[in-house]
């Protein structure tokens, strides 16, 4: 008798604890759906480097080479001239 009055109680205040835990964890993960994740201090600092990075290629000028080139030498390309080994 003692029993079916307990299962009686506890298995509909189970049920009722599960239903109101599954509605507080949905209404949990929405809240943290709109909330914007935060970032790490090893993020904030790729981030920092790689923006400082970005800013010296910008400004970075490539050396200039002096083109010398012999005129008294005709130039070579081997498209023109196969080589015959005949």
């Amino acid at each position: 008798m003692w029993y079916k009055v307990f299962m009686l109680i506890a298995i509909p205040a189970l049920a009722i604890g599960w239903v109101a835990y599954y509605l507080w964890m949905r209404k949990v993960i929405e809240e943290e759906k709109n909330q914007p994740k935060p970032e790490s201090q090893r993020l904030k600092k790729t981030k920092s480097e790689i923006s400082d990075w970005a800013q010296k290629m910008a400004a970075y000028k490539p050396p200039k080479f002096k083109k010398t080139y012999d005129d008294d030498e005709p130039e070579q390309d081997s498209q023109n001239q196969p080589d015959k080994t005949e």
